[in-house]
């Protein structure tokens, strides 16, 4: 037997379509994903105006793409800073530990 997670058809509505999508995820998780999608499209045809729905599902992924992107950049700087402050925090406790221990070099 496999391992694998079993996918679930879960039917969702974007853009006021329906849509059955296969996926090893919790069902509310993959409804939760769509209604943020659909959130996104709505967003953009009331800013933009636009009523045709392929153009605004590619301008709403190309805003979640945006995001996505600055949230892995954040992301990235964060990681740094704490591996940066892990190995300066590092380097004091040694030193202490060989301050104490009298082999303080």
């Amino acid at each position: 037997m496999s391992d694998a997670p079993k996918k679930q058809a879960v039917t969702v509505r974007i853009a006021g379509e329906e849509h059955t999508i296969r996926a090893s995820a919790d069902p509310e998780y993959t409804r939760e994903c769509a209604e943020f999608v659909d959130d996104r499209i709505a967003e953009v045809r009331q800013v933009t105006g636009m009523v045709e729905g392929h153009k605004a599902a590619i301008l709403a992924a190309l805003s979640i793409t945006d995001q996505f992107f600055q949230a892995r950049s954040e992301l990235d700087v964060l990681r740094r800073d704490v591996a940066s402050r892990t190995a300066d925090l590092a380097g004091r406790i040694q030193g202490s530990l060989a301050k104490l221990s009298g082999t303080a070099e």
